[in-house]
C-alpha cells in the first residue's frame, strides 16, 4: 500500500537535511489512504506552490472528498518542493511523490494541478520532471500519466499548452470524475499485453486517446490539436488540426450547488498554514459584474446553498476537525440573499463552543454598516474591504457601485465593537486614472482613521493595500494594455507623498511580479519556450517574493523573442483576434466587447470633466 522503500529512504537520507520536513511526510489527520491494488484509478492532486499554501485551498479539499468518496479511485496529493528538498531530491535520484502512500507522480493515471497564479507555471515543470513524467506533452505516451489543468489560468491556457495534456474550465466537481472515468477507460483499452507502446507508435496511441478526450468533452481543450497562427507578432488565428474536434470549449458548470457534498472531514495539516480553519462555501458566482473582475465572468451564474446545509456542513467539519475557527466563502458573502439569517444561525451555534465566525469577502453596501455589529469581534480584530477605487466617476467606470458613505458608518461600527484594525485593497493602473484617483485613497483610508480616533480616542491601524491592475483575458478590460513600471513607480510614489497621517500605511504591491503577471497572463503559446527557460535557470517559487529574480525572467522572455511590448502594454483593437478567444464564458465575447465600448463612452467623459 504504502511505497516502504521510499519513504525508507527520505527518512534516512533527505528529511533531516531540509527545513520543515513535516510537509513532506503526509500522515495528517482524515487523510484517505487506500490500497491501490483494490482501486480502478489512481488520481494525484498536484498544487504548484508550497504545501501551506496548497493546504489552505479550498478548492483542493472539494476535490480530494469529491473522488474519495468514489471506491473506485484513490486520490491523493502532491506539493512543489523547496529548493532544499528538490536538490536532495535530485542529490539520491528520488522521485517527487505524494503525500498518502509515496507513490511517484509517474505511477499515477491522472495527474492534475490547479493553476491558481500565473508566476507559478515553472513549479509545474518541476514537479514534472522530478514526478518522472517528460515535460513537454508531446513526449508522453500512454505510459505516463493524464496532465490535467484547471483552475483561474486555464482562462488563457496558451502558456501552459505545451506542457498540459488537457485544460478544464468551469466547474471541477462534474468534470473531474467523467475525465478520469474516461481516461481510465481510454488506457485499459490502449494497453497491449506486454504493457504500452513506446516511442512513435506510443505517443501516436496516446494522441488518438487524447482526441476521444477532445470528441466527448465539450469542456475539455487539448491544445495539440490546435494550431495558432501569427502574424505581425500577434495570434491571428487557432486552426484545428482535426476537423472531429470542436472550433472551441464551453464551461462545464454546475447547476444545484447545494446538491453537491461540501466537505466535511477536510485534512488538519499538521504544521501551521496560512488558513489554519474550516472554509465552507455558501455562494459560487458574484451578483455585481465589475469590469476588472475575472472572477465574476468565469463563476457565473450565481449558485447559493441553503443555510441549513452550512449550518450542518460547518458542525460536522468542526467535530471531524476541532479548529476554532469558520470563514464562510464567497466572492461577497454579504450578498448571500440569507447573509442575515446565516451569521445570526451560525453565531448562536458556534459561539458557546468556542469557535469564531469569520466573514471575508464583505461588499461595501448599506449591510455593511451593521456587520460589524452582527458579526461581533471575537478574536478577530481587523475589518478588511476592497473599495478597489476611491471617487465616484472611476467607480462608474469599473462598475462597483458603492457608496463612501456605507464604507465609513461601516467602519464607525467596527470600531465601536472593538475592531482595531481596517485593511482597504486598492488598484492603481486602471484605464484612464488620473492623480486625482490616487489622492482618493490616500483620503479615503485617513479619513477613516479620523473616524478610527474620534471612536477610540487615538489613530487606529489603517492600511491601503494597492495592487497593480493587470487586465485578465474574459474581462471588458482585455482589450485594454498595462501601465509600464514607470507609471507604477510614480504612483507609488505619488501616493506615499500624500500620506499624513503616520498610523496609515501604503502597502504596494511589487511591481516586477505585477509586469510579470501580465505578460504571462497576456500572453500566446510562445510564451511556453520563456517559462521553460527561466525554470530551467532557476525560476523556482517565484510567487514569493525573496524567491523571485526578475532578471531571469525578462531575459528568458528576451531570448525567446518575446515581445513583451506588444503582449502586456499595447491594446487589442475590438475586432482583434485574442489568444484566449477559444475559451467561452457565459454571456459570451457579446457581452464583453459592449461593456468594454461603454467603458470608453466613459472614459471620455471623464476625460473632458473639469
Amino acid at each position: 500500500m504504502i511505497n516502504m522503500q521510499l519513504k525508507e529512504q527520505l527518512a534516512r537520507h533527505v528529511l533531516a537535511k531540509v527545513r520543515m520536513p513535516g510537509q513532506y511526510v503526509g500522515g495528517e489527520h482524515n487523510i484517505v489512504v487506500k490500497p491501490h491494488d483494490e482501486v480502478s484509478g489512481k488520481l494525484c492532486l498536484c498544487f504548484p506552490d508550497a504545501y501551506t499554501i496548497g493546504m489552505s485551498h479550498h478548492g483542493l479539499q472539494i476535490l480530494y472528498s469529491l473522488m474519495n468518496r468514489r471506491d473506485d479511485w484513490a486520490a491523493e496529493r502532491c506539493f512543489t518542493p523547496w529548493p532544499d528538498m528538490e536538490q536532495q531530491l535530485r542529490n539520491y535520484g528520488l522521485p517527487l511523490y505524494s503525500l498518502e502512500t509515496y507513490t511517484p507522480l509517474s505511477q499515477f493515471d491522472v495527474v492534475g494541478f490547479s493553476l491558481q497564479y500565473e508566476i507559478s507555471s515553472p513549479n509545474v515543470l518541476t514537479m514534472l520532471d522530478l514526478g518522472g513524467i517528460p515535460i513537454r506533452a508531446s513526449q508522453r505516451t500512454m505510459a505516463d500519466p493524464l496532465i490535467l489543468a484547471g483552475g483561474p489560468c486555464t482562462q488563457n491556457p496558451e502558456t501552459m499548452a505545451e506542457f498540459i495534456d488537457c485544460f478544464v474550465t468551469g466547474d471541477g466537481e462534474p468534470s473531474l470524475p467523467e475525465v478520469c472515468d474516461l481516461w481510465r477507460q481510454l488506457r485499459n483499452e490502449a494497453r497491449e499485453p506486454g504493457g504500452w507502446l513506446g516511442g512513435n507508435a506510443g505517443r501516436q496511441q496516446r494522441e488518438d486517446a487524447l482526441a476521444e478526450l477532445a470528441r466527448r468533452l465539450p469542456y475539455a481543450y487539448l491544445p495539440r490539436f490546435y494550431e495558432p497562427e501569427y502574424r505581425d507578432g500577434r495570434i491571428v488565428s487557432l486552426n484545428r488540426s482535426r476537423s472531429d474536434i470542436p472550433e472551441t470549449v464551453e464551461p462545464c458548470v454546475i447547476r444545484d450547488l447545494d446538491g453537491i457534498p461540501l466537505p466535511t472531514s477536510p485534512i488538519v495539516p499538521y504544521m501551521e498554514c496560512v488558513h489554519d480553519r474550516i472554509a465552507i462555501e455558501i455562494m459560487r458566482g458574484c451578483p455585481w459584474q465589475c469590469r476588472f473582475c475575472q472572477s465574476t465572468v468565469i463563476k457565473r451564474p450565481l449558485r447559493i446553498r441553503s443555510v441549513d446545509t452550512i449550518i450542518n456542513a460547518a458542525m460536522e467539519s468542526y467535530r471531524n476537525t476541532g479548529f476554532n475557527e469558520i470563514s464562510i466563502l464567497s466572492l461577497s458573502s454579504s450578498d448571500y440573499p440569507h447573509f442575515e439569517e446565516l451569521v445570526t444561525r451560525m453565531k448562536a451555534t458556534f459561539n458557546p463552543l468556542g469557535v469564531n465566525i469569520s466573514v471575508p469577502s464583505l461588499r461595501v453596501n448599506e449591510q455593511l454598516r451593521t456587520i460589524a455589529d452582527l458579526v461581533g469581534n471575537g478574536r478577530r480584530s481587523g475589518l478588511t474591504l476592497a473599495p478597489e477605487v476611491a471617487r465616484d466617476d472611476m467607480r462608474e467606470q469599473i462598475r462597483k457601485k458603492i457608496k463612501n458613505e456605507d464604507l465609513y458608518e461601516g467602519c464607525r461600527t467596527a470600531f465601536q465593537n472593538n475592531y482595531t484594525s481596517v485593511k482597504l485593497y486598492f488598484m492603481c493602473g486602471l484605464p484612464g486614472e488620473r492623480p486625482v484617483d490616487l489622492d482618493g485613497i490616500v483620503e479615503m483610508a485617513e479619513t477613516i482613521a479620523r473616524i478610527g480616533k474620534e471612536i477610540k480616542g487615538r489613530y487606529p491601524k489603517v492600511t491601503a493595500s494597492v495592487s497593480n491592475f493587470v487586465p485578465k483575458a474574459h474581462t471588458p478590460y482585455q482589450w485594454n494594455g498595462m501601465q509600464r513600471r514607470e507609471y507604477f513607480q510614480w504612483a507609488h510614489q505619488y501616493l506615499w507623498q500624500q500620506r499624513k497621517i503616520r498610523s496609515v500605511n501604503i502597502k504596494c504591491h511589487n511591481i516586477e511580479t505585477s509586469l510579470l503577471e501580465g505578460v504571462l497572463s497576456r500572453g500566446d503559446r510562445r510564451t511556453c519556450d520563456a517559462i521553460e527557460l527561466a525554470w530551467q535557470r532557476g525560476a523556482r517559487m517565484d510567487g514569493w517574493t525573496e524567491m523571485l529574480d526578475p532578471d531571469r525572467w525578462w531575459q528568458a522572455l528576451a531570448d525567446c523573442d518575446i515581445d513583451v511590448e506588444k503582449q502586456m502594454h499595447e491594446p487589442y483593437e475590438l475586432m482583434d483576434k485574442l489568444p484566449w478567444d477559444h475559451v467561452n464564458v457565459k454571456y459570451g465575447r457579446n457581452y464583453l466587447e459592449k461593456e468594454q465600448n461603454r467603458s470608453v463612452v466613459q472614459l471620455d467623459s471623464m476625460a473632458n470633466a473639469k
